[in-house]
């Protein structure tokens, strides 16, 4: 077993539920504006305003029909929540011109839509559409150069060095439960070492 499978593993035992996996059976469309408002936003604090809102409005339709003032309010408490709140009218109005209100299948076409980067789109990629993708956000990118899986400036040079150093079959993974040891271990300012069960396959802990 190598060091990734290693540290995945013994990840996975203490692995709670995300977001996303929460919304598995919710509609791709929801999924992808859960996705989007989750960034820069602890899945506490997005969790029960999505479930709010989408009692409301669930389809583009939907959404195009709310006014921008409302929506923003419906948003509020989410980190930038009136970007956010113009990019899911933007992105409604895409759908529906577009894509026959559906949300594309393709890395491409989802990135193609407003507010929606290679993060979102790949975790769309492996939560809705069931096809292997590395999700890559500043917990990943951050975990992922402190182990020393790889050594990377931002956050898309790092989705591509792990594409080359870990086997297709563990890339869903990487971003599940990097997410949660990044929330509660791995933190960004003064991480829990002592407390963290893979210290011994980190080159950051190593080191300090």
């Amino acid at each position: 077993m190598t060091n990734y499978q290693k540290v995945l593993k013994i990840l996975e035992k203490d692995h709670q539920e995300t977001m996303l996996e929460q919304f598995s059976d919710r509609s791709k469309f929801q999924m992808l504006i859960a996705t989007m408002l989750s960034a820069r936003t602890k899945d506490k604090t997005t969790i029960p305003i999505v479930i709010k809102m989408f009692k409301k409005w669930k389809t583009p339709q939907d959404f195009l029909k709310v006014p921008l003032l409302e929506l923003e309010k419906e948003l509020y408490g989410i980190g930038f929540y009136k970007v956010k709140a113009k990019n899911i009218k933007k992105l409604s109005q895409q759908l529906v011109d577009k894509f026959n209100s559906q949300v594309p299948e393709t890395l491409e076409g989802m990135i193609s839509l407003a507010g929606v980067g290679r993060k979102t789109a790949n975790c769309m990629l492996n939560y809705a559409f069931g096809v292997s993708a590395i999700a890559v956000d500043v917990h990943v990118h951050r975990i992922s150069n402190r182990l020393g899986w790889v050594k990377t400036k931002d956050p898309e040079e790092t989705e591509e060095e792990l594409m080359k150093v870990l086997p297709r079959r563990l890339w869903s993974k990487v971003n599940m439960l990097f997410v949660n040891h990044g929330q509660k271990v791995c933190l960004p300012i003064k991480p829990k070492c002592k407390e963290c069960k893979v210290k011994e396959y980190c080159k950051y802990y190593q080191k300090d």
